[in-house]
């Protein structure tokens, strides 16, 4: 639990506003009553036990409002009834409780670690989040081959091998994999592509590969290679580096001039590696660095990663939901939920001290399953490498704040342009995409005043029977599906995914056909705009459509138009990259696929006894019988599928 959430934090000492505490949702809604949420409080406090646990607060549809843990969770939960001691942001999450949902726990460090989970599962809006949740890239080195493959790696670590990282960003991960290539050798082709060699890729030609797919390098001298690559990547360089210069000299000696130019191209991509750091990070082993920066009502948070004394990457994250929180406690949520799909460290450095380090220091030591040290550098070189975080984080939120500030003009300039209440909180772009008709797919991107929300972004298979090259049917479905969804999943408007405008690629017929849409779905107050290009397609010459007839051209260099041309242009390179995703799959597809009552077992099981989906297709009804866990009326429904009888 956020320490800033806690009822009975010094210092909150405004009164209770009922007025204040409550407020009317977008698009309408009813105020929360703050005496019934208190009232649902008071009944969970009745039955609640003085032990460990984590506590979610629910609203009226059960969505969950905030996660939080407590040592005692009697006495936490209870404060929440106190709201004149409440700050104005606990005020409204009570006004909101309906219902509690309780989970007892053995320890506070269980129940640290119950909450972090929670948290990234469910999201509340009340809990300071960690924004960007996709997974961070390792390096993987598999041990189920018996000539392993190095790689990147994202997701579960179900793979059997050695997981290097995290690093900052894929990029960092390639660099690393392009040095790893350079001086080791290893293989990156898949297994499949390994067996089907009969001569060497052009990576073994320019020497990134030793190409143990065509025997050129025995399994044992292979093993010395990944052994060599473990040392590496543990930050063992240094006896790397003596290994190969011994050996070009040894080389040199016995004039193999070749072999010893090999080891020269290998010893220098090692050393061009451990000159490109740009962090020293000497003597700090496996560790992370965190530093927090604020300012006007923003947080950046900067992370260094460094594994075996070797700076992995850095990277600043932007949590939100840190109004009022105190800095070390958004510190300490964001740690957390990091560690929540990251493996801790053995240690981790950070710039301020936290009032649980130790319980931080328990709860992460219990998911490594060794032990985790969290200190404070007060001097050394450490030290020093908390302050170049704290430098770096200061630099990218000023950065932020740059961005935004200028996002802000822009949307306001929008909102005028295009005559809307106020600055767009969240813009949708629709676009279609398909080759005359198959394969169409139709996509949603969002963007609002943090940019592209690409974590709302949607695709539609296009299901209808829409005759080929039918945009408008397309749209009309895809738009159809959607506020179809909004008006089951947030009928109140209360969750902020309504759109504030929509923007459609198209001229005045898409227009008239989007609004028509719209208004059978009983959806009159969302603007939409379309935008069409300009003669002959040219950029800078776009018109936009309004309803009523209105059209509005831009200035060819104004900043408004190249946001909305990055808006639609993105909509666009979604939109594609959806269609040949589909387009990809259905080429690789299979004809069995579309059989009915044929899944994935008995369409491996066809497909092991006659060889390819063709055989399938042409085998006469005794042989499918045949086939091993193929039944008759199965075979029967096979048979005649593809025989239909007239």
């Amino acid at each position: 639990m956020s320490k800033a959430d806690r009822p009975d934090q010094p210092g909150a000492k405004e009164r209770f506003n009922e007025d204040k505490a409550t407020s009317t949702v977008k698009g309408g809604g009813a105020k929360p009553d703050i005496e019934a949420g208190i009232k649902a409080i008071r009944n969970v406090v009745r039955t609640l036990p003085v032990r460990p646990g984590v506590y979610r607060m629910l609203d009226a549809k059960g969505d969950v409002l905030y996660v939080g843990k407590a040592r005692a969770l009697k006495n936490r939960v209870s404060n929440y009834t106190q709201v004149a001691r409440l700050t104005k942001r606990l005020q409204r999450m009570v006004a909101q409780t309906r219902s509690m949902t309780i989970v007892t726990t053995n320890s506070e460090a269980e129940a640290l670690l119950l909450e972090a989970q929670l948290i990234k599962r469910f999201r509340p809006p009340y809990n300071v989040l960690l924004r960007d949740d996709k997974s961070f890239p390792f390096i993987l080195l598999r041990e189920d081959h018996d000539f392993p493959q190095v790689r990147l790696h994202r997701g579960a670590r179900r793979t059997k091998g050695q997981y290097y990282g995290p690093f900052a960003s894929a990029g960092s991960v390639r660099r690393t994999l392009n040095a790893l290539q350079k001086m080791f050798l290893l293989r990156s082709c898949s297994d499949g592509f390994f067996r089907g060699r009969d001569r060497p890729c052009l990576l073994y030609q320019i020497k990134r590969c030793s190409a143990p797919c065509v025997g050129r390098i025995s399994e044992e001298d292979y093993s010395e290679l990944v052994a060599d690559a473990k040392l590496f990547l543990a930050g063992k360089s240094t006896g790397v580096q003596k290994k190969l210069g011994e050996q070009m000299a040894r080389a040199a000696e016995e004039q193999d001039f070749e072999l010893a130019a090999i080891y020269r191209d290998r010893l220098r991509a090692l050393t061009y590696v451990q000159g490109s750091q740009t962090i020293h990070a000497e003597g700090l082993g496996d560790g992370d660095v965190f530093a927090l920066a604020e300012k006007a009502g923003q947080v950046s948070i900067q992370a260094f990663f460094v594994r075996g004394g070797q700076n992995w990457g850095h990277r600043a994250f932007f949590p939100k939901g840190t109004e009022g929180v105190p800095l070390d406690e958004v510190l300490t949520d964001f740690m957390m939920q990091f560690y929540e799909d990251v493996p801790p460290p053995a240690r981790i450095l950070v710039d301020r001290d936290l009032p649980e380090s130790d319980l931080i220091a328990q709860a992460l030591s219990e998911r490594a399953e060794r032990k985790v040290e969290l200190s404070r550098p007060q001097r050394g070189a450490r030290r020093r490498l908390i302050e170049q975080a704290s430098r770096n984080a200061v630099e990218a939120l000023d950065r932020r704040l740059a961005e935004s500030t200028t996002q802000a003009k822009l949307l306001r300039e929008l909102a005028e342009t295009f005559e809307l209440d106020g600055p767009p909180e969240r813009i949708e772009v629709y676009d279609n995409s398909h080759i005359m008709g198959t394969n169409a797919t139709g996509a949603m991107i969002v963007a609002g005043p943090e940019g592209f929300q690409k974590n709302s972004y949607r695709k539609f298979n296009i299901k209808s029977n829409i005759t080929p090259g039918d945009d408008f049917g397309m749209m009309k479905e895809v738009l159809t599906r959607r506020f179809a969804r909004l008006a089951k999943d947030d009928p109140d408007r209360s969750k902020g995914d309504w759109p504030d405008l929509l923007l459609i690629d198209g001229g005045k017929g898409q227009l008239s056909s989007v609004l028509d849409i719209m208004e059978e779905a009983g959806v009159e107050d969302v603007p939409v705009v379309a935008v069409a290009k300009g003669p002959d397609r040219n950029a800078g010459r776009e018109v936009f459509h309004m309803p009523g007839g209105r059209e509005i051209r831009l200035p060819p260099n104004a900043p408004l138009l190249f946001y909305l041309q990055r808006l639609r242009d993105e909509a666009h390179r979604f939109a594609i990259g959806t269609h040949r995703a589909k387009r990809a799959k259905s080429f690789t597809g299979s004809t069995l696929d579309e059989v009915p009552g044929v899944g994935p077992a008995r369409k491996r099981a066809l497909l092991m006894h006659f060889g390819t989906a063709k055989a399938v297709k042409s085998a006469a009804l005794d042989d499918l019988e045949k086939a091993p866990g193929i039944s008759r009326a199965t075979a029967r429904q096979i048979h005649d599928y593809f025989h239909p009888r007239g």
